[in-house]
């Protein structure tokens, strides 16, 4: 019951920094930053586009990384989703978009760095760069943050060169954050390694040998 509460608070976070940033007019990474940019593009719901682009996602994390850290995952957006849809009936609000970057990404990493301890995730890139940390012993934040910098960069375009530098702002910020819990949410492993069933002590003591 702890864990559970604990994901619903890193979503929360995390959906506070979503809107912070969406409420800025600046993306950030990941499939919440895809998400954002057809938004800003089609004027459609966030919530629906992120949960239909998590899809593919759930069926690499059922088979790379087991059942229950897949639960946990649809769960954690499941949530997200909910939550960034309140944002129709709360009051509209605008920050400038440097301030909204720096604290909407600042939110998003602190609500990734509790997610990710608690063996969850939002899905696309976060469920990669757990994978990749497990498995290889990659940096979370840094593999997370090429993933971000690469969907900023197609996603310029529909925000403007000022924002999209801003929007590189957000993701750095994420990023840096992310990676001073590393060590915290590597060590969350060994304390539940049966969530990461599928991925096999062997793989990821190869990388580290």
């Amino acid at each position: 019951m702890k864990r559970i509460l604990l994901i619903l608070t890193a979503c929360l976070m995390t959906s506070a920094g979503v809107l912070t940033l969406r409420h800025s007019n600046v993306l950030t990474g990941g499939t919440a930053g895809l998400s954002l940019s057809l938004t800003y593009l089609f004027h459609s719901s966030f919530a629906i586009i992120f949960f239909l682009i998590n899809i593919p996602f759930y069926i690499f994390s059922l088979i790379r990384m087991g059942i229950t850290f897949t639960l946990s995952t649809v769960f954690a957006v499941t949530a997200l989703t909910l939550f960034t849809s309140a944002d129709h009936w709360l009051p509209s609000v605008s920050f400038s978009s440097l301030a909204g970057a720096i604290c909407g990404g600042a939110l998003i990493g602190f609500g990734l760095s509790l997610m990710f301890y608690h063996q969850a995730s939002l899905g696309g890139a976060n469920i990669l760069a757990l994978f990749m940390q497990k498995r290889y012993g990659w940096n979370p934040g840094t593999v997370n943050f090429l993933f971000d910098f690469a969907v900023v960069l197609a996603g310029i375009f529909s925000v403007g060169l000022l924002k999209g530098l801003c929007s590189l702002v957000s993701i750095a910020v994420t990023g840096l954050i992310v990676s001073f819990f590393k060590n915290k949410i590597k060590s969350s492993y060994s304390l539940n390694s049966a969530l990461f069933q599928n991925i096999t002590p062997g793989q990821s003591q190869e990388a580290s040998s």
